[in-house]
């Protein structure tokens, strides 16, 4: 098994003595020799087999040379535009530039392409126009068929057809990716392996596609959206290991697109595998000059304990990518990567996480998951707790108490997700008692995305009462510690389903919470989630029903103005958006108005004498939410 730093220039391969790798592993990341960072995994698991890998970070995209430096690999090019989607990488919900890249050495943005796995992908063909190109990652997951793209606004065709690749692997790709190089070292072309788990490959011959799902063709998705929206459905039904079917997607000439069943989850031994593998669990040492690689701050003392996540939420691809049921690893192995830590000189004693995508969950949502994989058209959480969900915290406390009892660990952490409505709903409180005695510093952040019912069943998140009870409960606990410890809420704006009227909701929300968010994430319409599709259509994939979208940059600049109604650069939107939506009664002097009119703004101040001036006609009360400004300087 190799050990240290894997080649990332022709001297390393000289130095190792290698003539031709076996794999070339061309990264849109900075390379960091960590298993939060995909690349890592992928290269450590097919060093650890016998294969030999060389990678190419941040290739010249313009200068084909560029990814020629060891020559044409011996089995495959792999290819991955990084930890992210590059266009995410690149733009804000607003389609601005971004500044920085965290995983870029120095944070220096432009490094990687727009399209990252395209572009590759067409660089190494004219390089090396024969050579079989395996693409994965993030990226090429959730475009592995025909797919909305946000940034160019139209429905552009599986990214394997894109790219020029000959086979693409999706979700996290442990197993495919070994599977596949055994296919590849055993003398099979890499257009014959058709048959892995967890890839998706091409093909002209439509008899030699068994037991599928034929999906609507790219022509037919391309002349009505409601047609990708029912597309969309059939593959959100085919996430799931167990049960989920092989799904074809026709194109032009007769060509199609076919995915395979998505790969079986890992075991915990096999989790515990992959997590022991010699990580150097740092970034190269060749960045250190340029400033190192920002995007290992937050995980280089954090522990994966678990991958998957039954929750649901329709904003989130892991649905597409890591699927809905929970792997976890064994204590053992958590601990002995928590005991490196404390042999680190730079460690301080603190843990920054031990978590996933969800942190307290430690197992599947069922025993049936472990049999029959989740269910196609029901979901675990919402919009209530299923009668079959397991509820049970204790294993994630016996953990959590067994790394703080580690020498050397003075705090460990929760920042990862935490599914509060799965917390409140268990009867045995001991979790949350000691959540907030140990693992929390001042701040608990948690997301319960809005406050309006009607957004939150578009979002698949519980109704606002769930998330009161569980703030309630959180408060009541740390007056029994005797901690002053607050929530932080995740907020979202413009997400579908919400209107002007929604988001005044949100608003006054914010204003009884006494707390202004610093950060709001607007709805950032990312490929293959439910919400994205229903961006583009304007329905709900799953029930075909119509659903209010917010497309337009102002509107979704108002709904976001309101968020932080109390910045005075959005004092202006925000009364317009209060005009729009009817409720220019939160514009006044009572403590329940959002903003108070400006002296010098005479405009604001004639609505909302006109407003009053209109319930006196009408013969209502006065609202106390707005007063007389003039009659207040003759007194």
């Amino acid at each position: 098994m190799q050990t240290g730093f894997l080649p990332l220039c022709r001297a390393d391969m000289e130095k190792q003595q290698i003539s031709q790798f076996d794999f070339v592993y061309v990264i849109g990341d900075a390379y960091v020799d960590h298993p939060s960072f995909g690349h890592a995994i992928i290269s450590r698991i097919l060093t650890a087999n016998g294969y030999s890998v060389g990678i190419i970070s941040q290739p010249d995209w313009k200068d084909a040379e560029s990814v020629r430096i060891y020559g044409r690999p011996r089995l495959a090019f792999l290819v991955t535009a990084g930890n992210m989607d590059s266009m995410v990488n690149h733009y804000s919900g607003s389609r601005r530039r971004r500044e920085k890249d965290a995983f870029t050495p120095g944070g220096v943005m432009g490094k990687r392409p727009d399209y990252a796995t395209v572009t590759y992908c067409k660089l190494i063909r004219r390089a090396y126009p024969e050579a079989a190109i395996l693409i994965g990652g993030i990226e090429a997951s959730l475009r592995r068929l025909a797919h909305y793209d946000y940034w160019s606004d139209r429905l552009k065709p599986s990214i394997l057809l894109e790219s020029g690749a000959d086979l693409l692997l999706y979700g996290m790709g442990e197993r495919s990716i070994l599977e596949a190089a055994e296919a590849l070292d055993g003398g099979l072309s890499v257009r014959d392996i058709t048959f892995l788990n967890g890839t998706v490959y091409r093909t002209e011959k439509k008899e030699d596609i068994y037991d599928a799902v034929f999906l609507p063709g790219y022509r037919t998705l391309q002349a009505d959206k409601l047609n990708y929206a029912r597309s969309f459905a059939l593959q959100y039904q085919n996430t799931d290991p167990f049960h989920g079917k092989r799904l074809a997607e026709e194109y032009d000439n007769g060509l199609f697109v076919v995915q395979n069943p998505p790969a079986k989850p890992l075991s915990q031994q096999e989790m515990d595998d992959v997590y022991d593998l010699p990580y150097m669990r740092a970034y190269h040492p060749s960045y250190e000059a340029l400033g190192g690689v920002p995007a290992i701050n937050e995980v280089k003392y954090s522990l994966v304990s678990n991958r998957g996540c039954f929750g649901g939420c329709n904003f989130c691809a892991l649905t597409f990518h890591q699927g809905r049921i929970v792997q976890t690893r064994s204590h053992e192995s958590i601990r002995k990567e928590a005991e490196q830590f404390t042999r680190d000189p730079e460690f301080k004693g603190y843990i920054h996480d031990v978590g996933g995508p969800t942190a307290n969950f430690r197992a599947p949502a069922c025993d049936k998951q472990l049999k029959e994989g989740a269910c196609p058209k029901k979901q675990c959480l919402f919009p209530a707790p299923c009668k079959n969900l397991k509820i049970d915290h204790s294993d994630y406390l016996a953990l959590l108490r067994e790394l703080r009892a580690l020498p050397g660990v003075k705090k460990v952490f929760i920042r990862s997700g935490l599914r509060f409505d799965y917390l409140v709903n268990d009867p045995d409180k001991t979790f949350l008692r000691e959540l907030c005695e140990y693992h929390v510093s001042g701040q608990l952040k948690v997301a319960p995305e809005h406050i309006s019912d009607a957004v939150l069943k578009e979002m698949g998140k519980p109704g606002a009462a769930v998330y009161r009870r569980f703030a309630r409960e959180y408060q009541e606990m740390n007056v029994k510690l005797n901690k002053r410890q607050y929530l932080v809420p995740y907020l979202m704006s413009s997400h579908p389903g919400s209107t002007l009227k929604e988001a005044v909701e949100l608003a006054e929300f914010i204003r009884d919470l006494g707390y202004m968010p610093q950060q709001v994430q607007d709805f950032y319409p990312t490929p293959s989630t439910i919400s994205t599709c229903m961006y583009y259509t304007g329905v709900d994939p799953r029930t075909m029903e119509p659903v209010y979208v917010a497309k337009n940059p102002h509107e979704k600049a108002l709904q976001r103005a309101l968020i932080q109604y109390r910045d005075p650069k959005n004092y202006g939107q925000v009364v317009e958006a209060l005009t729009l939506a009817g409720r220019t009664d939160l514009i006044g002097y009572d403590r329940k108005c959002l903003i108070r009119p400006r002296q010098s703004d005479k405009e604001t101040q004639a609505l909302v004498s006109r407003q009053r001036q209109e319930q006196e006609r009408k013969g209502k009360p006065k609202k106390k939410t707005i007063r007389n400004v003039h009659k207040k300087k003759m007194k």
